[in-house]
């Protein structure tokens, strides 16, 4: 009867043991995605210097245009062809 009352015992604590460890596990991973999520809205909440091509007009961010002599292009082929 004591190895049963003992058997019990442990089966008890190890499920409080295993329930207690998944349940920090799924804390961790909602910290986690939080902490994606927050850095993912960081970085697209931040706004962006932008520019239009000379020749086509399309508008893009300056860090992607090429600079040119007369303004700033979509691609070295717009550049190329409105300033020749």
């Amino acid at each position: 009867m004591k190895y049963a009352l003992l058997a019990v015992v442990l089966l008890a604590a190890f499920f409080i043991w295993r329930h207690k460890r998944r349940q920090r596990q799924r804390e961790l991973q909602q910290q986690q995605a939080q902490r994606q999520a927050t850095e993912r809205e960081r970085q697209l909440g931040q706004p962006v210097a932008m520019t239009r091509c000379r020749h086509c007009g399309l508008h893009l961010p300056l860090a992607e245009a090429t600079q040119g002599k007369l303004g700033h292009y979509c691609g070295p082929e717009h550049r190329q062809h409105a300033e020749n």
